[in-house]
């Protein structure tokens, strides 16, 4: 029996891993269902696929990188990254490879969990972190007859490398945060490139740079200025709450950017009109990227607006009626995000699966981390701790410090297991959404931030230092010790 079992080896289960090491405990192992770890930017290889939070703060505080080559990191450094912390940290042979987790289910005479892997073994723990992050199941789009198409079709997190674009007529279907990576890319190579929009995103200009030899040589030698560096970013990003969280009448100067922006890159006015948004800046997710426009207008490019009414063995047809063929299809339309945690029964106690308890009770953790009726469950990027305007690496150093107080809490008190009472989850859900209907997101707009009952069980609606000044100490009056 492990005292910990970790799911997932992104940043969050690399995080737990290290965290739980430098404590002092050995007795955990991390499960993960793929061949490498990485999570998102093991996954996600799509041409352009970068990371649009600055890389200085995109990484762990306690594991500074110095030889960031640019401001915002290409995927392959990110992963790299990853990989030298799991090393350097001593947690890499903790992580067991090609091993998905299947179904966990607690048994509450135990006070352990029961694991199983690939459908045939089982491990036994007394804690379960669940580490599985939100942007690596594809959301593929609903749309009558994708299975006939004849020609190459995939969704951008599953690129197909083998396809050569070339010359190729190319259908993008969505224009998210993937979208404005690759199409930049794509555009130069193919014949024509249909790009079909439903929604157009608020696109803002990038600040992307290289970072030179002598930079990272400086931070290499003098850590503090690489720190004095990323806490400049954390504030900067923070600043940008005030919008999000706070009033939304304060966007108004990001929105004029915007516009700018665009008006800027975009001579064309019918071009620039459908790419217009008409909805709320901040509603939905910011994108930023300086080269996103100037492929749209490219000749060999077309922004297709009408909403696409199915597609053919051959093309696609929009509501008007309109055929445009094409050999390849790629699928920007992003992740799902709020299955990312039920995909596997999870039965807590009385066998009631966290799929179906969030069905009848609407999706929601205390902190974001643990909930009610789930003992000795942990959830790392849980509902409502994703960020709109920073870096999820800082969210996830504040939870993982949180629950290894609550592991400290169950070894101190020599408890079964530990389960946070239902009216602190209680207050922590209503207190959250009762901050996101002042806040940006309830502006009406429909956003991958909603779950399926058109609730917003994503985004946290504060400051990021709120939120780590929320679970900085953990108090044991929020929790049932059960011995």
């Amino acid at each position: 029996m492990a005292e910990v079992v970790i799911i997932g080896s992104g940043f969050a289960g690399l995080c737990m891993g290290i965290k739980l090491k430098q404590a002092g405990c050995e007795d955990f192992v991390i499960l993960e269902q793929a061949d490498d770890l990485g999570g998102t930017w093991r996954d996600n290889t799509y041409p352009g696929c970068a990371c649009d939070i600055p890389s200085y703060l995109y990484s762990f505080s306690f594991e500074q990188n110095p030889r960031w080559t640019r401001m915002f990191a290409p995927w392959d450094e990110i992963l790299a990254y990853l990989r030298y912390c799991a090393e350097k940290n001593g947690i890499a042979d903790k992580i067991r490879y090609g091993a998905e987790v299947t179904r966990a289910e607690f048994d509450e005479a135990s006070g352990h969990w029961t694991v199983t892997v690939n459908d045939d073994e089982t491990l036994e723990t007394q804690a379960l972190v669940a580490g599985v992050g939100s942007l690596h199941r594809p959301k593929l789009p609903d749309i009558p007859g994708l299975d006939s198409f004849d020609g190459t079709a995939f969704h951008s997190a599953q690129w197909d490398h083998d396809r050569d674009l070339r010359g190729r007529n190319v259908a993008v279907i969505g224009t998210g945060a993937s979208a404005i990576q690759f199409v930049p890319q794509i555009a130069p190579q193919v014949a024509q490139l249909d790009v079909y929009q439903r929604t157009p995103p608020w696109v803002t200009p990038k600040p992307d740079r290289a970072i030179g030899g002598w930079e990272q040589t400086l931070h290499e030698r003098f850590p503090a200025a690489q720190r004095t560096i990323r806490n400049a970013v954390y504030w900067g990003l923070e600043g940008r709450g005030a919008g999000f969280a706070g009033n939304p009448k304060l966007m108004k100067g990001l929105e004029l950017q915007a516009k700018r922006h665009l008006h800027k890159q975009v001579t064309d006015p019918e071009l620039r009109a459908k790419l217009t948004p008409d909805y709320q800046i901040g509603c939905k997710r910011i994108l930023i990227s300086n080269d996103y426009y100037p492929a749209l207008a490219r000749p060999n490019v077309s922004v297709v607006s009408t909403p696409i009414a199915r597609i053919t063995s051959t093309g696609v047809i929009t509501a008007d009626g309109t055929e445009r063929s094409c050999d390849t299809i790629v699928l920007g339309t992003g992740f799902d995000v709020s299955a990312n945690l039920t995909r596997m029964p999870i039965l807590g106690r009385d066998g009631v699966d966290l799929a179906d308890h969030w069905k009848r009770n609407g999706i929601g953790a205390h902190l974001g981390i643990t909930v009610a009726g789930y003992p000795n469950l942990f959830l790392l990027v849980g509902p409502n701790t994703l960020l709109g305007h920073s870096s999820m690496v800082f969210m996830i150093e504040a939870q993982v410090r949180y629950v290894l107080q609550a592991l400290h809490l169950l070894r101190r008190r020599n408890a079964t297991y530990v389960e946070v009472r239902e009216d602190a989850q209680e207050h922590f859900v209503t207190d959250v959404q009762r901050e996101l209907d002042d806040s940006v997101w309830h502006s009406g707009c429909t956003s991958w931030y909603l779950d399926s009952s058109g609730r917003n069980s994503t985004i946290w609606p504060e400051w990021t230092f709120a939120y780590w000044r929320r679970t900085r100490k953990l108090d044991p009056a929020d929790f049932a010790v059960v011995h």
